[in-house]
């Protein structure tokens, strides 16, 4: 079978991820190409991942003809225009949340992709994927928790990530941490009840980081929220868990509720119903997406 050629955009932090999982862990798939204003990161992807083709420029990267899709791990502001150009190009995209930080351009890009229904294109909502997250919608759609009445979500990244955020601020914008990191939960969020969001209260505070204050950015978040079908959302999103990465769903039913997330165990939930409290690890029953 003939490898897709993939260019991706952005070599920081996650972008290396992506990088080194494209390398290493997709069958059928070379990272063929790399787009960086930063040497030190060209550098890192022409020794450590062995990709010959390295550009300063986003633009001219897709111009490369060999190119089948892109993947777009630049910071948030970019990827609106860099997603429209990858599409007029012909290019399959995956690309970073969020697609954008404004509403309008969002919805133009969202055009974009209706347009060309013959390319795949996929936002990185990665949860929708997990096992564990998959278990959790087969018990909410077979009803076996009732109707949905309340959902808590958690996003809190590392301690050992602050410092770098901290500098990535000073320059870039990550569109403030509901949209940086708490898309995801608002996605599950979404997912989980059908219902959008209809009231919306937040704060925020940078106890942590106090020089976040300085490029308008939080390290800690919580917003109070009512879906239009009366669920109540709660989410929290921070920057410093000095013990990793902490993320936590809670959906809470009628006829019970489950929880995701809350040990550091692999594909493990809680489960409170009429039979008690049952922790146990996934084992799903039919496709939940």
């Amino acid at each position: 079978m003939t490898k897709i050629k993939i260019g991706q955009v952005g070599l920081g932090r996650l972008g290396q991820v992506h990088a080194s999982n494209i390398v290493n862990h997709v069958n059928d798939a070379e990272l063929y190409a790399v787009a960086s204003v930063v040497d030190k990161e060209l550098e890192y992807a022409k020794e450590e991942l062995g990709v010959k083709n390295c550009y300063k420029s986003y633009s001219e990267m897709i111009e490369n003809d060999e190119l089948d899709a892109v993947v777009i791990v630049s910071p948030s502001g970019f990827h609106a225009v860099q997603i429209t150009q990858a599409l007029e190009k012909g290019l399959h995209v995956f690309s970073e949340k969020p697609i954008g930080l404004e509403l309008e351009n969002i919805r133009q890009v969202v055009d974009k992709i209706n347009d060309n229904p013959d390319k795949v294109f996929q936002l990185g909502f990665m949860r929708r994927f997990d096992e564990s997250y998959l278990y959790a919608k087969e018990a909410v759609d077979s009803g076996s928790l009732g109707k949905i009445t309340a959902m808590r979500c958690y996003g809190i990244d590392p301690s050992a990530g602050l410092d770098s955020f901290i500098q990535f601020a000073k320059n870039s914008a990550s569109g403030g941490i509901f949209l940086d990191m708490s898309i995801h939960d608002i996605d599950l969020v979404r997912w989980f009840t059908g219902s959008e969001f209809k009231t919306v209260y937040s704060l925020g505070n940078n106890i942590a980081a106090p020089e976040l204050s300085e490029c308008e950015e939080l390290e800690t978040g919580a917003c109070l929220s009512e879906l239009e079908d009366g669920t109540i959302a709660y989410f929290l999103a921070g920057r410093n868990a000095h013990h990793g990465y902490h993320v936590e769903t809670e959906i809470i039913g009628t006829e019970g509720m489950i929880r995701i997330g809350n040990a550091p165990e692999k594909n493990l939930v809680t489960l409170y119903d009429k039979n008690g409290v049952v922790r146990r690890h996934c084992t799903l029953t039919k496709g939940a997406q």
